[in-house]
């Protein structure tokens, strides 16, 4: 079977390590009988530097001919500065989100055997293993709500964000959430602040609704702060955890911190209908940008997510998994999670080493 795979390159070392995850792609193609073709996109700083937007135009319509989307990373201090939304880097990322319909962000936190040392929280909070899926609303609450400033009489300027929920967007993150936990260990925690927030309150009116359609899955409701304190606490009492934008913004980093390394972790940003976007957590990296020192794992790892939630390939995507898995145990580190003293490979070195493993 032929699989369609638009590439958003991006910046920094975006275009590295999206170019180890093709290898790996096309090496999954060919131990299991499938083809890869690819497409380029432009998008991000470095489409700043050609057509003059972050966002060109055509961008989403290209994508959305594709069955996924692999992005590298986009941005940087170099297009940092301005105040016109079109030549912000992070305008594209909102906007692509919201042209390709991707309400759901899936950003799993597993500590990796190989790594369990590399883990900052103690030994035997560590021991007992973490193995998590944050599921995040991406298009909705406060990021995406009405922005005023306006000047007071007696208070100088003032600013305002709105944050607005519909039912209808809870239930189809609440649900897919639901539908995750089914396929992991059946357990999932919605985190909202509703002894505050009125959106929170009816987060949770929707998420006991569902609960009851999935009885067959363990829920329990958990205030935001409380949440921030269990994830170092005992991050291996969850399973699926379901958030809305703001809170999984700052969770989801936070679950990504516990796993020791910022350079292994994928996400996936997926839809009802649109191809899904898959993309590393760690951001573009300018300072090693062409240098071979970036970590293709979090890349990588990601295009097994893509296997798994796009393409309906399990069987592939555990291969990719356990050769990266097989690789760390082998010693092989890249510089970012070497330890003092360890000698470190470069980005070509460790994709090399993973496609030899599939």
């Amino acid at each position: 079977m032929n699989y369609k795979i638009a590439l958003i390159r991006g910046d920094g070392i975006g275009p590295e390590v999206v170019g180890e995850a093709v290898k790996v792609l096309d090496k999954v193609g060919e131990k299991f009988g499938h083809t890869f073709t690819y497409t380029d996109v432009l998008m991000g700083g470095c489409a700043i530097d050609q057509v003059g937007k972050s966002y060109p135009d055509g961008t989403a319509e290209a994508c959305k001919a594709c069955d996924a989307v692999l992005l590298g990373a986009v941005g940087g201090p170099k297009w940092g500065h301005s105040t016109d939304p079109e030549k912000r880097p992070e305008t594209a990322l909102l906007s692509i989100r919201k042209d390709l319909g991707l309400y759901a962000n899936l950003r799993p936190a597993a500590l990796r055997p190989a790594l369990a040392d590399a883990c900052p929280l103690k030994k035997e909070t560590a021991d007992k293993g973490i193995d998590l899926m944050m599921v995040r609303e991406l298009t909705g609450g406060i990021y995406f709500g009405q922005k005023e400033r306006y000047q007071t009489e007696d208070r100088g300027e003032e600013a305002a964000d709105r944050m607005a929920y519909s039912e209808k967007e809870i239930e189809r993150i609440g649900r897919r959430a639901f539908e995750l936990a089914r396929l992991r260990r059946k357990k999932v925690a919605s985190v909202d602040k509703a002894n505050v927030l009125e959106t929170s309150r009816l987060w949770r009116q929707v998420m006991h609704r569902l609960a009851e359609e999935y009885s067959d899955v363990e829920y329990e409701d958990v205030l935001v702060d409380n949440a921030a304190m269990q994830l170092v606490r005992n991050p291996s009492q969850f399973d699926v955890v379901v958030t809305e934008n703001m809170f999984g913004d700052i969770l989801s980093d936070e679950a990504s911190m516990i796993t020791g390394s910022i350079g292994l972790l994928p996400s996936a940003s997926i839809g009802d209908t649109a191809p899904g976007l898959y993309e590393p957590i760690h951001g573009s990296a300018p300072d090693i940008a062409g240098q071979d020192k970036a970590n293709p794992i979090a890349t990588i790892l990601s295009v097994a997510m893509m296997l798994r939630y796009s393409f309906h390939l399990a069987d592939e995507a555990q291969a990719v998994e356990q050769a990266v898995d097989a690789v760390l145990a082998e010693g092989y580190r890249t510089a970012d999670i070497a330890k003092a003293g360890e000698k470190a490979i470069g980005t070509l070195e460790m994709g090399r080493l993973i496609c030899q493993r599939i």
